[in-house]
């Protein structure tokens, strides 16, 4: 039986922080998300990644003061609500959601892609890798479903553990890698180099803003504790300290691994090529370095990780539909489980959705499993980017320009400022100039359709959007308290 009402408080700072780590998703991200930008900037992988985390970090200003005074559980959709108005709320809320929900996908696909590689790393499967990953996927997604619909407590915390011990085994893999090459013992006589933090000759610092696109997917979900925030039992202490913590572990993490992975294979150019064609980054290189069996350990690892991912986006994406269809009052959205406490409709709504989507890219562009990650990865982080676009705004609004209210020394503006330029222009390279054809001109068509009929939506349902705002004005988590 289920009813609308509030969710369960039940989290403290470890499961808190666990969604944010897992929906990240580092060692699968650091598997298989620096192919991305080596096929831009080539050696310079750990520079697009650093950049990210500059980023990230200049981002995060606002999400932190703004989470010290406010939670919610449809995350900025609450947070722009409140400082910008229900309409801007709206428009965030939904790109959000729909970043989700495109997360699901690319955490699919992934997670399948990954354990199939496992199998040919074991010799077992010796076929093509697409379809038996969609088949793995479907299975990963019922699985994370089975989880999301139980108490929330057991599935955050779950979400660390995975996470933290496949973290743990590429981090000692990273290291003795590191050990052998500086001490002489590099099977293709690789040598430590800085140049991973310089682009090629040759490569515009433009070019780096489309790599760095890839360092926010990878990125993409630090503000994922956010969506907890009414689960959480002391929500204004825990999810700022979850939101800047999971950023500086993380992005140290993604530097320090990047780097080690380029000066693995090598930052000739034939050690670029091998990058990109690599099917699992540390995976093969812990079989060069050390044996197989830590490179087939890693890339099931990796998988694991997908899978964290997946029940990670999937706990996300309900979380914000639950919040929309709530103030919206749209009950088949907003129910949520007597027994468990959590919005379960809403898991079997976005993930059903997520298939949906997966069937219809594959349809219209004959895609396999890799184009449907890279399409999903993309599409997700853009509209992310959007909506941290928009909460950043409102950040800047609330804590500097309130009327009669100092929230924040006058000089710490140049932080938010920094963020919503890196932000804007990241999104300004990978929309623009639009391609002719093909997927990418897929993506971009994609993000625009879903935002304009976000905007349209709001500004033509002036009394709906009225009534979203009276519901998010007195919402308890959207109440003003001190920091």
């Amino acid at each position: 039986m289920s009813e609308t009402k509030k969710l369960k408080k039940s989290l403290g700072i470890l499961e808190v922080i666990g969604i944010s780590i897992a929906l990240m998703a580092p060692s699968m991200a650091a598997n298989i998300n620096p192919q991305g930008p080596a096929t831009i900037v080539g050696r310079a992988v750990p520079l697009a990644f650093l950049m990210a985390f500059i980023g990230v970090l200049f981002v995060s200003y606002g999400f932190i003061r703004l989470t010290q005074r406010f939670n919610h559980s449809g995350s900025m959709y609450g947070l722009v609500g409140k400082t910008l108005g229900p309409r801007a709320g709206v428009v965030a809320g939904i790109s959000l959601l729909s970043a989700y929900i495109f997360f699901i996908g690319f955490c699919f696909n992934v997670t399948g892609r990954f354990l199939v590689a496992t199998l040919q790393e074991l010799k077992i499967w010796h076929g093509d890798i697409d379809p038996l990953a969609f088949g793995f996927g479907l299975v990963a997604l019922a699985l994370a479903i089975l989880v999301a619909i139980r108490p929330v407590k057991q599935g955050t915390r779950a979400l660390l553990y995975i996470e933290g011990g496949t973290v743990v085994l590429i981090l000692i893999t990273a290291i003795i890698i590191l050990v052998k090459i500086a001490t002489g013992h590099a099977t293709h006589g690789q040598s430590l180099t800085l140049d991973v933090f310089k682009l090629p000759a040759g490569t515009s610092t433009s070019a780096a803003f489309l790599a760095v696109v890839f360092g926010f997917l990878s990125f993409a979900g630090f503000e994922a504790a956010i969506t907890l925030g009414e689960e959480a039992h002391a929500p204004k202490k825990d999810i700022p300290k979850a939101l800047l913590w999971s950023a500086l572990i993380v992005g140290t993490y993604y530097v320090f691994v990047t780097a080690v992975e380029v000066i693995g294979f090598g930052t000739d150019e034939a050690g670029t090529k091998a990058f990109i064609n690599s099917a699992s980054l540390l995976g093969d290189l812990g079989t060069e370095f050390i044996g197989s069996w830590i490179g087939t350990l890693i890339t099931f690892g990796a998988a694991i990780s997908g899978f964290a991912c997946l029940l990670a986006a999937v706990l996300g994406a309900a979380r914000v539909l639950f919040a929309l269809g709530r103030d919206a009052d749209v009950k088949t959205f907003a129910k949520v489980s007597e027994k468990n406490g959590v919005p379960t409709t809403a898991v079997f709504w976005v993930s059903g959705i997520s298939l949906i989507t997966m069937a219809l890219w594959k349809s219209i562009y004959h895609a396999t499993s890799f184009d449907i990650f890279l399409a999903t990865g993309t599409i997700g982080t853009v509209f992310i980017l959007v909506a941290y676009s928009l909460t950043t705004v409102g950040s800047i609004r609330y804590v500097f320009f309130s009327k009669g209210k100092k929230h924040a020394p006058a000089y710490e503006i140049i932080v938010p400022v920094i963020g919503l330029a890196v932000l804007l222009y990241t999104i300004y390279k990978n929309v623009y100039p639009i391609a002719p054809d093909g997927p990418a001109r897929g993506y971009v068509l994609t993000v625009i359709g879903v935002l304009l009929v976000a905007v349209v939506f709001v500004l033509a349902a002036g009394s709906f959007a009225r009534k979203m705002g009276e519901r998010l004005t007195s919402d308890e988590g959207l109440v003003e308290v001190d920091a």
